[in-house]
């Protein structure tokens, strides 16, 4: 059912060869996220591997900005260890009874328990990520205090008792640490009960460094010319500098570039190479039409400075 994994091997960085890992033997598992490509940060992947191979009663609470690939980190530390993740996204209507499961109708017209994805994850021994946690209201989360610590699951609904299987692991994101949003940048983000925020652990997702961000360019667009690829980097710099803004508060954006985004314009452009205006009309594309029209103004004046006169508008 087990299996060991070399770290240096699996995660394709720089390790002793008797440095290992535990995860699943592959198998025909639905819930493993699909493997994609991704650069691992050495500190974030030694946190994540630690807390997967004993969580000691706590939980993994990921922070960070927007599009920092806090989620994507999880899911592709569990993708290479065959490990399941059962994702679910916050928001204030969420309720507790929405992750334990529900009765549904089935064929006959009997109605039967379907499990959610806490009370799958519990059972299966697979990761539960909650995307967005600071969305849910506080009082709904309390009630995962319990399960976090390792304590039996109880379905009120059904009476079932389920002994959480001993590789069940809760992960939380958040664009916040749970202490509301003091930048104005995110709506919705709500102030989370202390007791509750008192049973994870806090581990900071940065957006990556440049040279990571060099490297998943160029397994995903290995065509596109280096210096081209570094100039891509340097404008989303500046317009995450710009988003994030200071001390006192958000930027003057927004919205921003993500890594998502940066590999979703590289795409882009490799797609609509042959036209006139490929970084620009790509970029339109990949973020600056979600902004307001003085905002995309600012974003091209960034891109136009970092390219000089190979950006044309």
């Amino acid at each position: 059912m087990y299996q060991s994994y070399s770290i240096a091997d699996t995660f394709g960085i720089t390790a002793p060869a008797s440095m290992k890992v535990e995860g699943f033997k592959p198998g025909q598992n639905a819930y493993v996220p699909a493997q994609k490509p991704y650069v691992f940060r050495k500190d974030h992947l030694r946190d994540v591997l630690a807390f997967l191979g004993a969580h000691n009663g706590d939980g993994l609470y990921l922070t960070g900005p927007t599009g920092s690939g806090k989620t994507s980190l999880l899911e592709q530390v569990a993708a290479r260890l065959n490990w399941g993740v059962h994702s679910v996204t916050g928001h204030g209507r969420l309720e507790l009874n929405d992750l334990l499961g529900q009765y549904m109708l089935v064929d006959g017209g009997a109605m039967k328990w379907i499990d959610g994805p806490l009370t799958l994850a519990v059972r299966l021994g697979h990761v539960l990520l909650i995307n967005e946690i600071d969305a849910i209201d506080p009082a709904e989360l309390i009630g995962l205090n319990e399960i976090v610590e390792g304590k039996p699951l109880t379905i009120p609904q059904t009476g079932a008792v389920t002994t959480p299987h001993p590789k069940f692991r809760l992960v939380a994101t958040g664009n916040s640490a749970g202490s509301g949003d003091q930048s104005g940048l995110y709506q919705g983000v709500l102030r989370q009960n202390l007791a509750f925020l008192d049973r994870f652990r806090l581990m900071e997702v940065g957006y990556p460094e440049p040279e990571d961000e060099m490297k998943l360019l160029a397994d995903v667009v290995p065509s596109m010319p280096e210096t081209v690829r570094e100039s891509m980097i340097k404008v989303a710099n500046q317009i995450r500098k710009v988003f994030v803004g200071g001390a006192d508060g958000g930027g003057m954006l927004s919205v921003t570039l993500s890594t998502r985004g940066l590999v979703r314009w590289a795409s882009l452009v490799a797609t609509f190479k042959s036209a006139p205006n490929a970084l620009a009309y790509s970029l339109d594309r990949a973020l600056t039409f979600r902004a307001e029209p003085a905002e995309r103004e600012a974003i091209h004046r960034i891109a136009k400075d970092v390219f000089g006169d190979d950006w044309t508008v």
